[in-house]
């Protein structure tokens, strides 16, 4: 799966805008009855009401970053957050003023104007789809936490995939370079979508300039498009279930693992480290 255009998956055209309008609300949905003390089962330290706050903070501050839009680090370090409602119903029209919000940013302004983010890419554009997948991911923690799990979109979830493997694992900071090491392959397969990535192990190695340490760690390669070379190893399931399994919330089938138990052991080594 290329990844040149921020905005869509070839095949798929996804509308990221009305994934986030619509995960979004049903994020709202789910946790609108919920015991506000109960326990969020994909986040033990946080209640339904901190999973409220949580999302709704999110989505107040990328609402100003692409809004303004905000291009540099001190701009975005300057942002006066808001004060968490104490409230359920503060907290309910607080996440949706900020939804909103964000949505009305993401719409009005072009994916390709430059806005700050974490990444590499300083694009709206990478926020418009980095959004549409924080909404799905935490709508599941709202539906777990409720008790009222449904289905994810497949071509969603299979775009969830790719960007969890490019960016939250696989995207490398510029000041240090990934050395892979040859033959150790690994296939992920959704079995819905026929969508499928060609993983190659290997490691991050170069200089943190943030800690001014050497840096040498275990990390992983994703091949632009697969085509189709043997890998040593496979995972599979269904899109969601994918998606699902690689931000460690539970998926409703069965993952897949053929192949080298080795190479299969290393890579859900390093894609269990804790992502946000």
């Amino acid at each position: 799966m290329p990844t040149e255009d921020p905005q869509t998956v070839p095949g798929n055209q996804l509308d990221y805008l009305d994934h986030l309008s619509r995960n979004s609300a049903r994020f709202r949905e789910a946790l609108h009855d919920a015991d506000p003390t109960a326990r969020v089962p994909t986040c033990p330290d946080w209640d339904a009401d901190d999973l409220w706050w949580h999302l709704g903070e999110v989505q107040w501050f990328w609402s100003q970053v692409v809004g303004g839009p905000l291009t540099d680090g001190d701009e975005v370090e300057a942002l006066q957050h808001p004060t968490r409602p104490t409230d359920r119903a503060g907290l309910e029209q607080f996440h949706l003023e900020s939804s909103r919000a964000l949505q009305r940013a993401l719409a009005e302004t072009p994916p390709s104007t430059r806005a700050w983010t974490w990444s590499e890419e300083q694009t709206a554009g990478f926020s418009r789809r980095r959004q549409a997948h924080e909404s799905l991911i935490h709508r599941l923690d709202a539906e777990l936490t409720a008790g009222t799990r449904t289905d994810l979109d497949p071509a969603l979830a299979a775009d969830g995939v790719d960007e969890v493997l490019r960016i939250m694992y696989g995207g490398h900071p510029g000041w240090g370079r990934f050395v892979p090491e040859e033959g150790a392959t690994i296939r992920l397969r959704t079995t819905d979508t026929g969508d499928s990535w060609l993983v190659t192990l290997g490691r991050f190695v170069g200089h943190d300039p943030g800690s001014d340490e050497d840096r040498d760690d275990p990390d992983i390669g994703i091949a632009a498009s697969d085509t189709g070379e043997p890998a040593l190893a496979a995972l599979s399931g269904t899109a969601a279930d994918l998606d699902c399994w690689l931000w460690h919330r539970p998926p409703v089938g069965e993952i897949t693992r053929e192949g080298d138990s080795g190479v299969i052991g290393r890579f859900e080594q390093i894609v269990s480290a804790d992502i946000d």
